[in-house]
């Protein structure tokens, strides 16, 4: 993939151009460590604020509190700041050189606002309306020719996967249902929870939740990052706030094919060839944060187990099409909901699993939180 297309890729779905912006407010962080009321980080406050369905709410002034402010505000933040100013703000923020620990931030902070049942918060917003998203153009750019990202466009990394085996105070797991065993669980439960939710309100408004997720209750894997630590300890949806986890790694069932998802065009094939209804069960959740009315379908992960040993999400694929409502067949269309960057699903067994595992624990107590191996403390 060339850097323009990586380029437009970043800047087409939510967690994209949230991506972006983060980016462009640690780049400004760099340079001006306090905030200000004239920077580019008050300005996103200010703005995104007035752009949130929750703006009254103690969850949006803590989101301005960890945004920079020295202290939450007293008082809601009446200053409306508009998109223009905005981006006539992002145009002033020196890029920085690309680092790994940079992009490696971004795409975690990215990754960890997704939000599938509930509308887009403020910055999500913000960063959609087109003068800042226009503005971030030079943002995408800049990540896009770096070699740090190339990754993000990369195939499945098939000699170097970890698979999490236990979060916190649980115990790792000595054992795990073969593949085929937690498919069959997966395909009733969704054909279960469709069955009861077909008494809820058509009305995609309606006050009504349910199992927004899309990916299949298997085990799944990621690549060693930079730093040797396992991608997936950093890129998480819906985060319990995790602070010790475990990992195996495994090894990749030779001769496997693998279908790769590099954007919302290869995740609407896998749904039309293997299609699974699910409107009642995802009607509202998945209106609130598309926008979209209609069917909707997922990938029956029974029947893609026949032809493919896992399914990969590439980064680049995450962070165009997470979150988007991809279009499938004329009256149909799917969410990639519950995924996280560079993760495989897998859908065979593994040729292995290590016999050693590797407890790495979260240190906040420094500039940058970082995962440490246990045994290196």
């Amino acid at each position: 993939m060339s850097a323009t297309s990586t380029a437009d890729a970043l800047l087409a779905g939510p967690r994209g151009r949230r991506l972006l912006l983060d980016y462009a407010m640690h780049a400004e962080r760099i340079r001006r460590p306090e905030r200000h009321d004239d920077s580019f980080r008050s300005a996103i406050v200010r703005a995104s604020h007035h752009l949130d369905p929750e703006r009254d709410s103690s969850v949006t002034y803590a989101r301005a509190y960890e945004s920079g402010a020295q202290e939450p505000p007293e008082e809601p933040l009446r200053a409306v700041v508009t998109a223009d100013e905005v981006a006539h703000r992002l145009s002033e923020v020196p890029l920085p050189e690309v680092t790994e620990v940079s992009l490696r931030t971004a795409l975690a902070a990215a990754t960890d606002t997704a939000r599938y049942w509930q509308d887009p918060d403020g910055e999500d917003v913000l960063a959609a309306t087109e003068p800042v998203r226009r503005e971030l153009r030079r943002v995408a750019e800049h990540i896009a020719r770096s070699p740090h990202a190339q990754w993000w466009t990369s195939a499945l990394a098939e000699t170097d996967q970890w698979s999490i085996v236990s979060r916190d105070d649980d115990s790792p797991d000595t054992f795990e249902p073969a593949a085929a065993e937690l498919l069959s669980a997966w395909h009733e439960d969704t054909l279960a929870a469709e069955a009861r939710a077909a008494d809820r309100p058509t009305d995609p408004t309606a006050n009504w939740s349910g199992y927004w997720w899309s990916n299949p209750s298997v085990r799944c894997s990621t690549r060693t990052l930079f730093d040797g630590t396992p991608a997936e300890l950093w890129f998480v949806e819906d985060s319990m706030g995790w602070k010790r986890i475990t990992v195996r790694q495994i090894g990749t069932p030779v001769g496997a094919r693998i279908y790769e998802i590099d954007g919302a065009p290869a995740w609407a094939e896998l749904c039309r060839r293997f299609p699974l209804e699910v409107t009642a069960e995802k009607r509202h959740d998945w209106y609130r944060t598309t926008g979209r009315s209609g069917r909707w379908v997922i990938p029956n992960w029974q029947l893609v187990a026949e032809n493919y040993a896992g399914v990969h999400l590439t980064v680049v694929g995450y962070l165009a099409a997470a979150g988007t409502a991809i279009g499938v067949e004329d009256e149909t269309a799917s969410v990639i909901a519950g995924w996280a960057p560079d993760v495989t699903c897998w859908l065979a067994d593994p040729d292995r699993i290590g016999d050693e595992s590797r407890t790495w624990v979260l240190h906040e107590n420094q500039e940058q939180p970082a995962w440490v191996e246990e045994t290196q403390q």
